[in-house]
């Protein structure tokens, strides 16, 4: 099973979709209520990680990072996967709740994931899984803002190490009879396709009426000798972080893990096709990634 925390590299995708929405002309995806979420304290902090070529050990709280010298970095090789994957993710996810007068949306390592804040739709019942901690923390904040929570969202402490994530989310009222929609985002890089493919698994033995899940996950060119440089840039980056990157999965992998389980392809967006999708014409460098692939995959139901 997965297993997730609150660690630097989400804080960092919280980061790049809060500078985003807030000094982007364009928007790939706006994320309006990241920067509040995150808190000035944390944004600064980690502001000062990036300009600092992402050394712990030379990080200064006391005064504003300067803007101007970090954006090459953030949107060369931190901003183009969280915009992407969480635009693609929420349009997808849309699109499901239409058809249904009903659904539940769960959030696999939700972090400070704002969807439930922004969503105008009283009908999808929202499930954020998280570690307890994480959890702790987010809910810290929103007290902190006042923010209500909505009737429609529950938060899911879990310790994916330890815990079962289809006993936890039944006893948080999780309806197996009812359509619902898995986003696993920005975890595959550091697992196993064997451990990734428990999850999958989970999902399969849960859900008895149509599912889909959507995903982002490094091909098999990922950390190749021939692979472009900010690949392995990126991936020096987060080992130095504490998260080492593993080799990535070939979609013959992707696609024998998910048929094994009863899931069909409904959509691979490429490298190539995610960059016509939210990258076309830009300015400011951001550009898809040469390695990062998404999938949504759909099982009908058994009943």
């Amino acid at each position: 099973m997965i297993e997730t925390q609150e660690s630097i590299t989400a804080k960092l995708c919280s980061f790049a979709r809060a500078c985003h929405s807030n000094t982007a002309r364009k928007k790939i995806f706006d994320d309006y209520l990241a920067y509040d979420l995150m808190g000035k304290q944390e944004f600064e902090k980690i502001g000062h990680l990036i300009q600092n070529d992402f050394d712990l050990n030379h990080t200064d709280d006391n005064e504003d990072f300067e803007r101007e010298r970090i954006f090459r970095g953030l949107n060369r090789y931190i901003a183009p996967i969280p915009l992407s994957r969480i635009a693609f993710a929420e349009e997808k996810l849309l699109e499901f709740a239409e058809k249904y007068k009903e659904c539940q949306y769960v959030i696999c390592g939700a972090g400070m994931d704002t969807f439930a804040f922004r969503n105008d739709n009283p009908n999808i019942k929202i499930f954020e899984l998280d570690h307890p901690d994480t959890g702790r923390y987010k809910r810290e904040r929103i007290k902190e803002l006042e923010w209500n929570i909505p009737k429609n969202l529950i938060f899911v402490p879990i310790d994916f190490s330890k815990d079962d994530m289809n006993e936890e989310l039944l006893k948080a009222e999780f309806n197996p009879n009812i359509p619902s929609f898995f986003a696993i985002l920005g975890v595959s890089y550091y697992l196993t396709l064997h451990v990734f493919e428990q999850t999958i698994k989970k999902i399969s033995e849960l859900c008895l009426t149509n599912v889909k899940i959507v995903f982002d996950y490094p091909d098999e060119t990922t950390l190749k000798e021939k692979s472009a440089e900010r690949v392995h840039t990126l991936a020096n980056i987060t080992e130095r972080l504490g998260e080492k990157m593993l080799h990535g999965y070939s979609f013959a992998e992707v696609n024998y893990v998910l048929d094994k389980y009863g899931f069909e392809i409904e959509e691979h967006e490429t490298p190539q096709m995610i960059q016509k999708h939210y990258f076309e014409d830009r300015d400011d460098g951001i550009r898809a990634f040469e390695n990062i692939n998404f999938m949504l995959s759909y099982r009908e139901g058994y009943q």
